[in-house]
Formats: C-alpha cells, structure tokens, sequence
C-alpha cells in the first residue's frame, strides 16, 4: 500500500476547494434571501420571562397592572418583547459605587 503526499495540485485537494467554494455561493444565496422572522424580535410568555428573571408569574403580573413592564395581550396569551425587557433592565441599573 503505498501512501502519496497530498499537495495543492492533488485531485481531492482541488476537489475539497472547488466543494468549499460551491458551499460559500450556496451560503450567499441563502443569506440575500433571509427574512428572520417578526423583524429578528423574540418574544417571551410570562412562565419562560419569570423563569429567566427568577421572579413569580404573580410578580410580572403587579408589574403590569403597575405599568413597570410592557407587553402584549393576543387573546388570552400573554407575550414580552426581548427587546423591551433587556431596555427596562438596563434603565433599572444601579452602579455598586456612585
């Protein structure tokens, strides 16, 4: 069994190259023809923003009924812009040392 020494002019290198160069057209394409859905935002129900703020589902409702935190209501669901929340957060920063 003899072994050959892989150079640039080897058929699978060019072969590898002309396969990666076919992938990056393709991917190209791809990207002009992305649309991300609802303009790229997310938006959260009230059990997965409780979770990830660790706070009840009691709380984020006093939040809105206060007027603290904004959201939207489609029929019975309750939805947190992504976008919003993280704005409401840094809004409420403390610094450690003023």
């Amino acid at each position: 069994m003899a072994q050959s020494l892989l150079t640039k002019e080897s058929p699978e290198i060019r072969q590898f190259f002309r396969n990666i160069d076919t992938l990056s057209r393709l991917l190209d394409i791809q990207a002009e023809k992305f649309h991300p859905l609802l303009n790229g935002d997310r938006y959260m129900t009230d059990s997965e923003l409780a979770g990830k703020l660790k706070l009840t589902r009691r709380t984020l409702a006093d939040y809105r009924l206060n007027g603290k935190i904004p959201y939207y209501k489609i029929g019975g669901k309750l939805l947190y812009k992504e976008k919003d929340v993280l704005a409401l957060l840094e809004s409420n920063r403390m610094e450690a040392f003023d």
